[in-house]
């Protein structure tokens, strides 16, 4: 077997791939910027689901968030942090999504996996406490799936 360490490009590649699919959300503040998506795990490769023990189908999403420290004349530093998430029904019902941390050279996500249906709306609310601050970012996303 590889070394994890040679999966990092494959993983990170494969999240890249999946942003420029559907548009990458990201908000800055407080010399922070937070990156957020939600995709289908049907759209990582076998090799990388398996190295970080991911069930890919159509009908599991999963949303990737990553916490990254602004730094002038750079695309920034990965930090760790606190990421709480939130699913939130149509009926208002708040439902947490269990998010795991992924760190792999420089860089850290943080990854949740859940089910959807096609064309299902799913809403997050995301709670981000980057390492080093007692700042908690909130951010509001939605996600369609579409899973035929």
């Amino acid at each position: 077997m590889k070394p994890v360490s040679y999966f990092f490009p494959i993983f990170a590649f494969t999240l890249l791939v999946s942003l420029s699919a559907l548009a990458e959300n990201s908000t800055t503040a407080g010399g922070f910027t937070i990156h957020y998506n939600a995709f289908t795990t049907s759209t990582l490769t076998p090799e990388v689901a398996k190295v970080y023990d991911i069930r890919r189908s159509k009908t599991r999403g999963m949303l990737n968030v990553s916490l990254i420290k602004e730094r002038e004349g750079t695309t920034g530093a990965s930090v760790a942090g606190s990421v709480d998430v939130e699913m939130v029904a149509l009926t208002g019902q708040r439902v947490p999504l269990a998010m795991r941390e992924i760190k792999e050279q420089n860089a850290i996500y943080y990854v949740g996996e859940f089910p959807v249906q096609n064309e299902e709306k799913v809403s997050f609310v995301i709670k981000a406490t980057p390492d080093g601050t007692k700042e908690t970012f909130v951010v509001n996303m939605e996600q369609q799936f579409f899973t035929d």
